[in-house]
């Protein structure tokens, strides 16, 4: 937009709005918020009321509790009602949101000076301890002083939890190396800022964070690689798009997951070390226009049990000291033999890209639980047939021995697509049910019945096991919704990546199915079971 005809108000309006765009992303990946100003507190009486307060007859312990739930201001304002509620409020650990402080939202441009303001008297005014502070909205930029000063108070009166996002424009903010001196942190997340010199940590550590995350952060190679060694019981280590950082070095004997999703930057390199109790490495790609290959080196992860999103073409795969290339037999040191949840995010339409996947496969020969993502492919490179698989890929073990449950997500119809399921389930041994979720029809070129008679119509022959087909009809966006860092961290989900869950056999035994129709086969039978779901049974 060309400022010489725009005046500056309507300038500064069109960057507001491209620097919302900006931070959408980002705010979908920030932990949830602790408290809401929307919540609302039903009171039911079992007696008439006889005007006695029974709220402060409840201990201390426990209003501090019910305080530490509240918003800031509603906090702030139990204070007037008795001597013992101030003193209740001023001992209760708070939880301050900077979207709460305002009386209206979204905010203007205008509201920075009051929203700094509201946030200074906030955390001045109360001695500690912060359950959470949460500020998202302040343009640090031009408030550097008063940064400094909040994590001083942050340090100072013990912070548990805090969310600190800048308001680009400029972007590339320093934050101030104050920010290793908040020993009580159990969660940090920090979100369009520059890394401090992690050569400012000397001795300090953060003996008791357990989440970091890092979106949209300029660090330096060996700034995350020596916060993570400083932190004795970090669990979760998630980074969104790190913009001057190309490479991750793990050595933990803490972390659980980590999580490294880039978008227009890609990490060149993410190398685990050592991290004697990592379960969980997830490392996706929403767009790489720089033809950058992202190498991922796995050396000691011994209780690594899910591994995902892998792309052929994109990803480059080491296994100790050996590259996996096409044709290069497996052997024991080339296999991670306790990965039992696998995700490939597959071009099937590219030659090069498939001729990896069966080297991929071949890695992981206990996988019990396969999630591939078709990517769509505009040009397709080659028409991949079933004796291109049968040829090449072989009798990949894990595919005939391990898998029980597959998904096979943003499904199109494509020959090539078919191909590979064709092969595989030729050639599967122990599956029990698999899930082909269509692409949303709206984005295809097919309708939801022509991509469903392709799978019901193709010649599979015979099958090496019973098993049951589930469609489901994808009313997403095209190329699926973006990974959130909560998915991936929740530990109480066994399987993050089958965002469409697999339906138990004993349900769809159970389950009185309508009709839709029946395909005149001996072999498969179609049913509808929702709105959404079908399922085909093969026998």
């Amino acid at each position: 937009m060309a400022s010489t005809n725009v005046d500056p108000a309507t300038e500064a309006d069109y960057l507001d709005l491209k620097m919302e765009q900006y931070l959408s992303v980002l705010y979908t990946s920030l932990p949830d918020q602790p408290v809401s100003t929307t919540a609302r507190l039903t009171a039911r009486r079992a007696t008439p009321s006889d005007g006695v307060d029974r709220i402060s007859e409840l201990p201390d312990a426990l209003l501090r509790d019910i305080i530490s739930r509240l918003p800031a201001k509603d906090a702030a304002r139990t204070a007037v009602l008795a001597t013992r509620w101030r003193r209740v409020w001023l001992s209760a650990p708070l939880v301050v949101v900077d979207t709460h402080l305002l009386d209206h939202w979204p905010p203007t441009r205008a509201d920075a000076p009051a929203v700094t303001a509201a946030v200074s008297h906030a955390l001045a005014a109360h001695p500690g301890p912060f359950r959470c502070v949460r500020l998202v909205y302040s343009r640090m930029g031009e408030r550097q002083a008063a940064l400094k000063r909040w994590l001083r108070l942050l340090a100072a009166k013990g912070v548990q939890e805090l969310v600190l996002v800048n308001r680009p424009w400029p972007r590339e903010v320093p934050l101030p190396s104050t920010l290793f001196t908040l020993s009580t942190l159990t969660r940090l997340y920090i979100g369009v800022w520059k890394f401090p010199d992690a050569a400012g940590l000397r001795g300090v550590s953060f003996p008791h964070l357990r989440e970091l995350g890092l979106c949209l952060v300029e660090v330096e190679n060996g700034d995350i690689d020596a916060v993570v060694a400083r932190s004795p019981v970090l669990e979760i280590l998630n980074i969104q798009g790190s913009l001057r950082g190309k490479c991750l070095r793990l050595v933990s004997q803490s972390l659980r997951c980590v999580q490294v999703c880039t978008s227009v930057t890609v990490m060149e390199s993410i190398e685990v070390v050592n991290a004697a109790r990592l379960e969980r490495l997830i490392v996706c790609e929403d767009m790489n226009l720089s033809g950058v290959c992202t190498r991922v080196k796995i050396g000691n992860a011994p209780k690594l049990k899910l591994f995902g999103y892998l792309e052929p073409g994109k990803h480059t795969l080491e296994i100790g000291d050996t590259v996996i290339m096409p044709g290069v037999e497996a052997s024991p040191s080339m296999m991670l033999t306790t990965v039992k949840i696998l995700s490939l995010h597959v071009c099937f339409g590219v030659h090069k890209d498939i001729k990896m996947m069966p080297a991929f496969l071949g890695c992981f020969p206990n996988v019990e639980s396969l999630h591939i993502t078709s990517a769509k492919c505009d040009q397709p490179t080659d028409k991949l047939n079933l004796k291109f698989w049968e040829d090449e890929a072989g009798p990949i073990v894990n595919v005939l021995l391990r898998i029980r449950v597959m998904t096979f997500r943003e499904f199109r119809g494509e020959q090539y697509e078919l191909s590979f399921l064709r092969y595989f389930f030729k050639s599967t041994y122990a599956l029990n049910q698999a899930v082909i979720s269509l692409a949303n029809p709206s984005f295809t070129s097919r309708s939801e019945d022509e991509m469903i008679s392709s799978v019901v119509n193709m010649r599979i022959g015979n099958f090496a096991s019973e098993f049951e087909v589930l469609f489901y009809v994808s009313t997403g966006p095209e190329g699926l919704s973006r990974w959130t860092f909560k998915r991936g961290a929740k530990f109480s989900d066994d399987d993050p990546f089958a965002t469409v869950k697999i339906i138990p056999r004993y349900m769809v035994r159970n389950i009185v199915f309508q009709y839709l129709h029946v395909v005149h086969c001996s072999r498969i039978v179609l049913h509808m079971l929702s709105e959404h779901w079908i399922v085909i049974r093969f026998y």
